[in-house]
């Protein structure tokens, strides 16, 4: 599979000019779910049927061990010709199929609608969240999770086939579109509710710029992680990172509530930012891997198909 095409190119191909996510972009990542491999690190702890293995003994598809025939067990199991080899009775075990809730919960609030070269980290964001979905589908498991802004949020919980889908797309959808509204969440608020949400023995994906994550947000992750393997995707842009090396002129920040003024042709000034954009970003990735969850970094200056193709296959 190759993915090596420009940006104008890739925008073109998929009908979006990266401000505003549409259905048919994130239909478009079906064919691609071989970059992403969602193959347990954890024992699975779902009651329910499915494409994975528990390490617990019952009936199954797979094969586990032969053992002693023990009192209870199911003689339909008797291993006869082990039991004939060796002149005692045998039984097979197997281990059951389990299936794994995937929950994924994608940040469309403020900071994330900003890009300076390809896409809006949140368009980023909902173009990684299908492809994981896609690839949740292909292996049989049920999707669920939590789409959410300021303004508004959809908590859904875990449904399989297409519908659970279909369902996490039209969520993405309507959550970007919304400009207005009061059911709206931070991203601590959304942890938290992840956190009621999600069941022991699921894979959690969060995709966020964590821009407005505390001390709050790490305590909801931490025990998350507790009972769940957890990936965190933080998604960034360019100038999250540093100023333009050839930036000149006056520019106007704001913190939200006050407005102030900067001379970009600082070298001083952006040799301080970089710095400080980078001590940040390690020190959550420090708090973030001390937890023992994943960390899959993302920009929104490059498709996600091409940054997830170096990843896994260089």
């Amino acid at each position: 599979m190759s993915v090596q095409l420009s940006a104008q190119q890739w925008l073109a191909q998929n009908g979006t000019n990266g401000t505003m996510p549409g259905l048919a972009e994130l239909l478009w990542y079906q064919r691609y779910t071989k970059v992403l491999n969602l193959t347990p690190g954890m024992a699975i702890q779902s009651k329910l049927a499915g494409t994975y293995l528990a390490k617990s003994k019952g009936r199954g598809m797979e094969f586990d061990e032969v053992r002693h025939y023990q009192s209870g067990d199911d003689v339909r199991t008797i291993d006869w010709r082990v039991t004939a080899r060796t002149g005692k009775v045998h039984t097979k075990l197997f281990r059951e199929e389990k299936e794994r809730p995937v929950f994924i919960l994608t940040d469309l609030g403020s900071s994330m609608r900003f890009g300076s070269s390809l896409l809006f980290k949140s368009v980023q964001a909902t173009h990684l969240a299908a492809l994981i979905a896609w690839h949740v589908k292909q292996r049989g498991d049920k999707l669920g999770g939590l789409v959410f802004s300021q303004q508004q949020h959809f908590e859904l919980k875990p449904q399989s086939r297409s519908h659970g889908v279909l369902r996490y797309f039209h969520a993405l959808t309507e959550v970007h579109q919304s400009s207005s509204g009061n059911r709206g969440l931070s991203l601590n608020e959304a942890l938290s509710q992840l956190r009621r949400l999600v069941r022991p023995g699921s894979l959690v994906y969060l995709l966020s710029d964590f821009n407005d994550f505390n001390d709050d947000g790490l305590r909801h992750i931490r025990a998350i992680r507790q009972h769940n393997e957890v990936t965190c995707c933080p998604i960034s842009d360019p100038l999250d990172l540093m100023l333009p090396v050839n930036s000149h002129g006056i520019a106007a920040v704001s913190d939200g509530t006050d407005t102030g003024y900067i001379e970009l042709g600082s070298s001083t000034l952006k040799q301080r930012y970089a710095s400080q954009q980078q001590d940040a970003r390690q020190l959550l990735q420090q708090h973030i891997s001390q937890l023992g969850c994943k960390w899959l970094p993302v920009s929104a200056a490059e498709p996600v198909l091409s940054q997830l193709e170096r990843k896994w296959y260089g």
